[in-house]
């Protein structure tokens, strides 16, 4: 265990009401206050990024809580700068904390003279002086491989579970998962055999980035209550479509869970306008007003688990504890308990 009393952390711009809500957490959790040390992220006039930490951090365990989310470039830039101006400042050891991982879809070379981005990143993440890596519902696992640090990927699964479990408990024998392509099939029978559903499967085929041509159901899903799970949801086309075709093949409902909600572009208004009764995302990346209006978009938190992996880091605990229902459920008891 580290000599310091408490672990410390620090917060980009990116999300700062999740850095908040993890320093209030963990709060909770110690009986202590656990605050975001007192520092400036700005901008020069010419766009260059000034950190300036007000708090003596030498010798301390210091986490930046920084997603690379929109604007991914400036997210980035902001988490490198902070990690230099710790490591200059003698901290003893550097945590990422990276709800989400911008870039993770550039994990291999996709065709020829394309660069892989992700493993770039990494680098540069090392190169900066983080010594640790805590992110998300990372979009390839491999990209864990490109460092060769030490990385803690969460997952959303067990938390879409408990939410699941407690918004359909009168028909959970009426629920089918569905990946809304093959890639995320593994992704989504975790999810089915956590609530113990059916599974099927949106065969996608496309012409060209961004447009889907054709889509195909591989399952029955007649009379069922579908459940789309993804990890990143951009413009909204592919899922709105998917649920589209849900609803054709005989669903009764069709519901989402996507961990990272990009949702740029047209997302929000496709969101509102589709077939879909509910899209629930996480707070990992910063909810825009458009998407804290939308009448069938809802955010659960991401803070509790990020505070817990947070602490057992520092004491130098198990973080794959928090995969299992029996280690999250307490964690979250205060929104999924009975009557909640």
């Amino acid at each position: 265990m580290p000599s310091v009393t408490e672990p410390k952390l620090i917060s980009g711009n990116a999300n700062r009401p999740l850095a908040t809500a993890i320093a209030r957490r963990m709060s909770l959790h110690r009986g202590v206050n656990v605050g975001l040390v007192d520092a400036r992220v700005e901008r020069f006039n010419d766009g260059e990024i000034f950190v300036e930490v007000f708090e003596n951090v030498r010798g301390e365990d210091m986490f930046i809580i920084q997603p690379t989310s929109n604007p991914a470039n400036d997210n980035l830039m902001e988490l490198l700068v902070i990690a230099d101006a710790l490591r200059r400042s003698s901290a003893a050891r550097i945590t990422a904390v990276m709800p989400y991982f911008g870039y993770a879809r550039q994990d291999r070379r996709s065709k020829a003279r394309t660069p892989i981005t992700a493993k770039l990143v990494a680098n540069m993440l090392t190169e900066a002086g983080i010594e640790r890596v805590l992110t998300l519902d990372l979009h390839a696992a491999q990209i864990q491989g490109f460092f060769d640090i030490p990385v803690d990927n969460l997952y959303a699964a067990p938390i879409f579970a408990l939410d699941i479990e407690h918004h359909f408990k009168r028909n959970l024998d009426k629920i089918t998962v569905v990946s809304p392509d093959v890639g995320g099939v593994a992704r989504a029978r975790e999810l089915a055999q956590r609530i113990g559903s059916g599974l099927a499967i949106v065969d996608k085929r496309r012409v060209r980035p961004g447009e889907v041509a054709e889509m195909t159901v591989i399952g029955d899903v007649k009379g069922q209550t579908c459940i789309i799970v993804d990890d990143i949801c951009d413009t909204a086309g592919t899922l709105c479509k998917a649920a589209e075709v849900l609803i054709e093949n005989g669903a009764k409902e069709v519901h989402s869970y996507i961990t990272h909600g990009v949702l740029s572009g047209p997302a929000v208004e496709r969101i509102t306008n589709s077939k879909m009764k509910s899209l629930v995302i996480t707070d990992s990346i910063r909810p825009t007003d458009a998407v804290k209006a939308a009448k069938n978009i809802r955010i659960v938190p991401t803070a509790p688990m990020f505070g817990q992996a947070i602490m057992n880091i520092w004491h130098g605990t198990s973080v794959s504890s928090l995969f299992d229902r029996e280690t999250l459920a307490p964690i979250y008891e205060g929104l999924y308990s009975p009557g909640a």
